[in-house]
């Protein structure tokens, strides 16, 4: 049914991460349309299907890598697992620590001390979503990914009951795995953006992500074992219809939250991943021969999503190591200088006053680094340049 499936894989990756780098790179955070901010705590946007989306596509490529009708070597596949683990979980905290020094009150540069360091992220999940799932799927194929899937949704439910720290177990406090990432990784390594420490890429929804992955690699399985192009389709339209609807009506029970990855957001955004698929591969795929602007994005897509993960990382490494750049500006009043940082002033200056909303100049800064990335993943595809992790 679906011809070149390596290349549509790489479309439907780039896109995702071409949206990450998008809603990770505003001008101003305080200047945010509202799809592009995350939800404050339950709900949804544009922006909370990001993650979900690209570890269902990892999912999907494990189908490439680990087809079920394949033995798979068993000297050859550990070396590959722990390496692949390893270099993505160590990226992610490599990331963390970036940009490794800081300015001192002297003006000096100063190693930064990582007593602090988070050690979870994105990329940190990543790495733990597909070595976890990469085990289930050597031992049993699609059936294994199927039962492993229901059983991590379900025994995660249960655990937010069962270990609910007070009334509410989806509060950010009554939520279990608060208190679980406290103890087991520190209050000082964890993500201190809400307001407490609390980590949206903590331990215990890692597991409903693995599900994610898994339900990736099962549809996927589904889609390349299939013969007949017509009923495919229908199934997998239906599939979509069938997991977004329950997902929204889970949302009664266990609300939609990304920050603690609840079933029902699980469920939610591998419907809207998998209607997105058929959209790009099985509408736009054929269609973007005749249209100009539906090739070009194609082809954009396909270039982000050939070096996926390097271009991720370095979008999140570049803005790190220009955050050192910084120029004297005047002198306080207490007799210390006062600086302006290179890429405010570039937003301040170029972006910000092409709009009386301030959010179109926040986005229009977002959409113009997105192009930088675009330009680098090119000039890559073009010199087939492939970093594969």
């Amino acid at each position: 049914m679906i011809s070149n499936r390596d290349r549509s894989l790489d479309v439907f990756r780039g896109a995702t991460v071409a949206l990450m780098i998008l809603v990770n790179n505003p001008g101003s955070w305080s200047h945010l349309y509202g799809a592009l901010a995350h939800a404050p705590w339950h709900g949804w946007t544009l922006t909370d299907l990001v993650f979900p989306f690209f570890l269902f596509a990892v999912g999907n490529a494990l189908t490439l890598t680990m087809p079920s009708n394949r033995t798979i070597d068993t000297k050859a596949f550990w070396p590959k697992w722990l390496r692949r683990t390893s270099l993505i979980f160590g990226i992610g905290l490599l990331l963390n620590a970036a940009p490794f020094v800081a300015w001192a009150s002297s003006g000096s540069l100063e190693v930064r001390h990582f007593d602090g360091l988070r050690i979870m992220g994105v990329l940190q999940r990543i790495a733990l979503c597909w070595a976890i799932a990469a085990l289930v799927v050597r031992a049993g194929g699609a059936r294994a990914a199927w039962i492993a899937s229901v059983a991590l949704l379900l025994g995660y439910s249960v655990a937010c009951l069962a270990l609910a720290n007070g009334p509410d177990p989806y509060s950010l406090e009554g939520f279990f795995g608060t208190v679980l990432d406290r103890n087991i990784l520190g209050v000082t390594h964890l993500y201190q953006g809400e307001g407490v420490p609390f980590d949206p890429e903590g331990l215990a929804s890692t597991l409903p992500a693995i599900a994610q992955v898994l339900l990736g690699y099962a549809a996927g399985q589904w889609i390349i074992s299939s013969q007949h192009g017509t009923r495919v389709l229908t199934k997998l339209i239906g599939s979509a219809l069938v997991l977004t609807i329950a997902g929204l009506l889970l949302e009664t029970v266990i609300p939609i939250n990304k920050k603690i990855w609840t079933p029902s957001y699980v469920l939610l955004t591998t419907g809207l991943a998998l209607a997105v698929m058929v959209l790009l591969i099985e509408i736009i795929g054929r269609r973007r021969a005749s249209s100009r602007p539906l090739e070009i994005a194609w082809r954009a897509c396909e270039a982000f999503g050939r070096n996926a993960l390097f271009i991720f990382a370095l979008s999140g490494l570049v803005p790190r190591m220009l955050s050192l750049i910084r120029f004297e500006d005047s002198v306080n009043e207490d007799g210390s200088l006062a600086y302006i940082q290179f890429l405010p002033w570039i937003y301040r200056t170029f972006f910000a006053p092409l709009a009386d909303d301030p959010r179109l100049g926040s986005f229009s800064y977002a959409v113009a680094t997105l192009f930088m990335y675009w330009g680098i993943a090119a000039w890559m595809q073009r010199r087939n340049w492939y970093i594969k992790v």
